[in-house]
């Protein structure tokens, strides 16, 4: 293959303007989208949405937690999987990473002993814990063969209940300030924007990308040409988990305090990033640039209906549709590859 294309370098240009229209496609929605809410600003609202930089900013906030998710759920859907956990995970690391972010100023502390740790401490435990859940989920499915979805749900349960019962459902607070400086101004943003350029590289140019397209492609031929399949989808879904509790680490520090309904609902809202962004549920496909984008399109969707004072449940109801739709976009697309 790389023969033909070296002799051939028009088909070498075909092939790489193949995956521009992509991702070049769903950045166009994204502006697109954008526009339509300025204009329904002007009209309804007499204001624009997006000249707000207020606005934007918080919107960008709000994105990096559940972007942190998106990269790691990506990752595991181009293996064919599906992690429901991610958002739960996210709730039981922020509450054991706040737990251990405490100051002795507080009387009520959840480990008197365990107070004014330095920074690293907390973080290191949060993402700790969200790497253990991710190393259960991945050698549940990779051991015993049962379908990512019914491990992962039940990681979601677990996880959220023993979030819960961390505390006896009572929130965390009075945290240390280095602690949550990790929250403050744009920290959660670059945190977000580095792990996407961690990933993207990985995925696009090391062994651990090829491996990861292999098995979503062909799980059967990935494990015929060598590749140890049931290693690999532990360090995916591990990574998945470390993403999860880094997610969670950053929601914390944000929000000062830790809660067991932190994180609710994001692991849909992550798994809709990675699809609108052109990760296809058959495996295989996927870029974390893609989710990236498709997140923005989430976030700027979600900022605009509150801008417009959309009903929330309306929002979840218009969210839905979006990630129906992005779903049969993806089988029209899958079966038109395979006509070819």
């Amino acid at each position: 293959m790389s023969a033909i294309l070296e002799k051939n370098p028009l088909a070498n240009l075909s092939l790489r303007g193949r995956r521009l229209p992509t991702e070049l496609s769903i950045l166009l929605v994204l502006i697109g989208i954008g526009l339509v809410f300025e204009a329904f600003g002007w009209a309804m609202r007499d204001q624009s949405f997006l000249m707000n930089s207020q606005r934007l900013v918080l919107m960008i906030l709000q994105v990096s937690v559940i972007g942190l998710l998106a990269i790691g759920v990506t990752q595991v859907i181009i293996t064919t999987g599906v992690d429901l956990s991610s958002g739960s995970v996210l709730a039981l690391s922020a509450m054991v990473a706040a737990s251990l972010a405490q100051t002795s100023d507080f009387g009520r502390a959840v480990f008197p002993a365990l107070t004014d740790l330095p920074a690293w401490v907390p973080v290191m435990a949060g993402i700790g814990v969200g790497l253990l859940a991710g190393l259960v989920n991945g050698s549940l499915i990779a051991v015993t063969g049962i379908p990512p979805f019914i491990v992962t749900l039940g990681m979601m349960v677990s996880a959220r209940g023993l979030a819960r019962y961390y505390t006896e459902g009572q929130p965390i607070s009075m945290l240390s300030d280095s602690y949550t400086a990790i929250g403050s101004g744009a920290m959660p943003v670059i945190i977000f924007l580095a792990v996407a350029a961690i990933f993207h590289v990985a995925l696009r140019y090391t062994k651990y990308g090829k491996y990861t397209y292999a098995i979503g492609g062909n799980m059967q031929a990935a494990r015929i040409s060598g590749i140890n399949v049931k290693r690999h989808l532990i360090i995916v879904y591990s990574i998945a988990g470390l993403l999860a509790g880094l997610a969670g680490v950053v929601a914390s520090a944000r929000a000062a305090t830790g809660q067991a309904g932190m994180g609710l609902s994001y692991e849909l809202d992550a798994i809709a990033a990675a699809v609108i962004g052109g990760t296809s549920l058959a495996g295989g496909v996927g870029r974390i640039t893609g989710t990236v984008i498709g997140a923005l399109i989430l976030g700027v969707m979600a900022s605009g209906f509150t801008f417009l004072g959309v009903d929330a449940y309306i929002q979840d109801i218009i969210k839905g549709v979006i990630i129906v739709v992005a779903v049969v976009v993806d089988q029209y697309r899958n079966k038109r590859k395979a006509k070819r």
